[in-house]
């Protein structure tokens, strides 16, 4: 083999490898980069998450990719361990779709109108067709069609190129007795193992397999441990990709070797057991296994050694827990955030920001949850102060700090990615209304603090504060849940209530000091209840102003555009039929006694 037989090999080697990356990302972008999404949500019962490991690994045209986002899934605790399993198996099925493509290389061979189906007749058109969708279509999925179509025509030029630089080891004897030394399942294993950890990549070894298959030289008793241990091999990126991760993710990655190499082990003890039993005629002598031959076998193994392991999922997880165990200050900090739980939002998902939005907007909603939670523990302390509770409302709004700091910085990262015009407006959603949560935790700890005061002095409102309070207490209660509601489920609808019963505590509160006012001067009231009084209604008010702002923010998102003053001068005009009719029945709802 000269050296020109090689360099035209490594250029091979690179065209297949950079082909199968474009037809990885085209795909990706044709299916809306939606896969990792749905490879989350619906992972729920092992055979379901066998099955869309498989599709959505034969979509990006590489398990270790797949297993390197499940890792991100497990370390950002939004998946456990368990869950990960089936769909790392899938994956391990999926990654042999690529060899399938691959047997277009053996069309075309037997000359005459067949060769209309060759490599190169099959790759010419469908790289012109490609070219000129991705150029001169203004359609996006057309253009990402083509850079399917284009990724496609590469990776099979790749292939083809590296048949033709081995090709002249046909007729080499030392070529052919150097590849019966890997009839050796041993040997076999660990050079598989080998190539595919130096290429990164198994659907690349099982290409360069097939294109060495050309030669003839390539025998079933040679491919078959060949193709184990790269199965083997491509645990490495994925190994790698848990490198910083927690001890979930680290586990998580473990389980792809694990599940590689196990199969490895079940299968040969299996296979070569039942060789030496039943004497297959395949693996006798060298008989040549082919394009076509090295991708059934590839499947067929992969098929086989899941269905052997389905069964011990369970044990696979015990195994990995007990190699990876939890340190003690693990244990401390795993218990701390059972105690107030934080969403750890992963580094990893921000080159897919539909993925990492996602999982913002899961933080928000806990951020939310959290927020509400402690603003109505708040209102509990006013006449019937705890000291275990006011603590409690102090920690959480440290908790409630935490997710807006965490929040802030991850998703600053995420406009530095590339965001289509969805996206942009969903992150700024985000960016504008995690200040707006973080504030109605802070008052939430000034109504603690009014609280306190109201404990520590016995303060004693008169009949009527104590109405208003209560009236506003209610009212509030109102507004926080329907905005929290709609903000969880982007309900428009929902938030079109909130604006109405802004505006009536507005009003509520101005009465109350009015009403406060009168009473001072009918000496009803003292000037220490209207100090702590007026904190409270202030309180109040800003907590309404904040849901006000993140409705507001709701709204102008579905409506394509962040003008916020337009839209509030539209809806206070009172034109709206359906402003009016909501703010009277609020009114209705929460009116004063006299």
């Amino acid at each position: 083999m000269s050296i020109a037989n090689v360099i035209a090999l490594i250029g091979g080697i690179a065209l297949f490898l950079f082909g199968m990356q474009l037809m990885g990302d085209g795909l990706k972008k044709v299916a809306g980069n939606k896969l990792e999404l749905v490879l989350w949500k619906l992972s729920g019962t092992p055979i379901k998450g066998i099955l869309l490991g498989t599709v959505v690994t034969a979509v990006v045209q590489s398990s270790s990719a797949t297993s390197a986002m499940v890792v991100g899934f497990v370390n950002s605790a939004l998946m456990t361990v368990a869950q990960s399993i089936p769909i790392v198996m899938g994956a391990n099925i999926g990654t042999s779709v690529t060899g399938w493509l691959l047997c277009l290389s053996a069309l075309g061979k037997s000359g005459g109108l067949v060769s209309l189906l060759s490599t190169s007749t099959i790759s010419a058109v469908v790289a012109f067709i490609g070219i000129i969708w991705l150029m001169f279509s203004k359609k996006e999925v057309k253009k990402h069609i083509g850079g399917i179509m284009l990724g496609f025509a590469v990776l099979m030029y790749g292939m083809e190129a590296m048949s033709g630089a081995v090709a002249p080891l046909k007729e080499s004897e030392n070529f052919r007795s150097m590849l019966t030394m890997f009839d050796n399942p041993l040997l076999g294993i660990l050079v598989g193992i080998l190539i595919t950890a130096l290429l990164q990549s198994n659907s690349a070894s099982v290409g360069i397999l097939q294109a060495i298959s050309v030669t003839g030289a390539v025998s079933y008793a040679a491919a078959f441990p060949m193709i184990m241990g790269m199965g083997i091999g491509a645990s490495v990126p994925v190994l790698l990709s848990a490198v910083g991760a927690s001890r979930d993710g680290k586990r998580t990655s473990l389980i792809y070797l694990l599940i590689n190499v196990f199969g490895a082990v079940v299968c040969t003890l299996l296979f070569y057991g039942a060789n030496a039993l039943l004497h297959f005629s395949f693996m006798q002598g060298d008989v040549p296994i082919g394009v076509i031959g090295i991708a059934s076998v590839n499947t067929l193994y992969r098929i086989v050694a899941i269905i052997l392991l389905l069964p011990f999922i369970k044990y696979l997880e015990r195994f990995t827990n007990f190699l990876l165990k939890h340190s003690p200050e693990e244990e401390k900090e795993e218990s701390s955030k059972e105690a107030m739980p934080v969403v750890q939002l992963e580094e990893r998902f921000l080159e897919n920001p539909v993925l990492a939005l996602t999982q913002s907007k899961e933080a928000m909603c806990s951020m939310a949850d959290l927020t509400q939670e402690n603003l109505f523990l708040s209102f509990d302390l006013i006449g019937q102060y705890d000291e275990a509770v006011a603590k409690q409302v102090i920690e959480a709004e440290d908790a409630v700090d935490h997710y807006e700091d965490k929040l802030g910085t991850y998703l600053v990262k995420v406009t530095g990615k590339a965001l289509n015009h969805a996206e942009t407006l969903e992150c700024s959603l985000y960016l504008h209304t995690v200040a707006d949560f973080e504030r109605i935790s802070d008052h939430s700890v000034n109504i603690q603090e009014a609280a306190h005061e109201i404990y520590e002095k016995k303060v004693r409102f008169s009949g009527g504060a104590q109405d208003e309070l209560h009236v506003l207490e209610r009212a509030i209660r109102k507004i926080v849940t329907i905005t929290f509601d709609a903000f969880r489920q982007g309900d428009l609808a929902l938030a079109a209530h909130v604006e109405p019963l802004e505006e009536l505590i507005d009003s509520l509160c101005q009465s109350a000091k009015l009403n406060h006012v009168a009473r001072l001067q009918a000496q009803v009231c003292t000037l220490q209840q209207g100090f702590v009084f007026n904190d409270l209604l202030s309180n109040f008010e800003r907590v309404a102003d904040h849901c006000s702002n993140i409705a507001v923010a709701l709204v102008e998102l579905h409506a394509d555009s962040f003008d916020t003053h337009e839209y509030l001068n539209n809806i206070k005009s009172h034109q709206n039929d359906d402003f009016v009719r909501m703010y009277e029945e609020y009114s209705k709802e929460f009116e004063f006694l006299e």
